[in-house]
């Protein structure tokens, strides 16, 4: 049962083009929208989110395609292609679904909760990813995605101080609410993910009595020497098979 599990497991993380291809596309688009908001002199803020608004309803959705600057672009094109390569490998089945949920609550939230203001870029998002992919491998409890958290918080845990009023020129909003989606995202997907690891012991069917490991310790705990009975027949293993290779030396005869 455990073997076909991990078989399992293998294929699931099994790599595909496609996990590159669609995060550098998500890149691509963002910067293809700035680009032309400067060839044409049509600057969209107006596709962000402004909350409690009729007008800032379409932002829920395009919010993420619109950066007030090139910094803002830099800042937030590595960590939306790393962690939704990071979604697309370890969570394949799952990875749309996630991205697009996850991108409707974020502006959902933001749309309720900010400040009156125009709310842009795709960090809403990208917090998003980063409480989703944290929290769903500390849940799921599988020692592959747990480590992935790990290196989540390694690589951008100071980013939560900026879910806090820091900055009055961040939208902390749109970070908080991105966490929050990511959260419950992360509590509301339970069977499409991997699963805990399980060794042969941990089963219920296991006899410890037939375990080959076991056999070695007698019922105080101490090691005995165990001989499996096949090779106690005969002296020498029948498995073993020793082959010589030489060759002669005419060499050394003529002398």
């Amino acid at each position: 049962m455990s073997s076909t599990r991990d078989m399992k497991q293998k294929q699931e993380l099994s790599f595909s083009l496609w996990y590159l291809i669609i995060p550098l596309f998500f890149g691509i688009a963002i910067w293809s929208v700035y680009w032309i908001e400067l060839e044409s002199g049509w600057y969209l803020n107006h596709w962000g989110v402004y909350p409690r608004s009729i007008k800032g309803l379409p932002g829920i959705v395009l919010s993420p395609f619109v950066h007030s600057s090139v910094e803002h672009l830099y800042h937030n094109t590595l960590p939306l292609i790393i962690l939704s390569t990071a979604l697309f490998y370890f969570y394949n089945r799952i990875a749309w679904k996630v991205l697009g949920w996850g991108l409707l609550m974020s502006g959902i939230f933001t749309w309720i909760l900010a400040r009156p203001a125009w709310h842009i870029g795709a960090s809403g998002v990208i917090y998003m990813l980063v409480s989703f992919i944290f929290f769903k491998g500390l849940f799921a409890r599988n020692y592959r995605l747990m480590a992935l958290s790990l290196l989540v918080v390694f690589l951008y845990g100071s980013m939560i101080w900026y879910v806090l009023p820091v900055d009055d020129k961040i939208s902390w909003e749109g970070h908080l609410s991105g966490g929050i989606a990511g959260f419950i995202l992360s509590l509301f997907f339970k069977n499409e993910v991997l699963k805990p690891v399980r060794y042969h012991w941990e089963r219920e069917d296991y006899k410890e009595e037939e375990d080959p490991f076991m056999k070695h310790f007698d019922e105080e705990g101490n090691f005995i020497e165990h001989i499996p009975e096949e090779t106690r027949e005969g002296d020498k293993d029948p498995g073993l098979e020793v082959r010589y290779h030489y060759r002669e030396n005419k060499n050394a005869e003529k002398k």
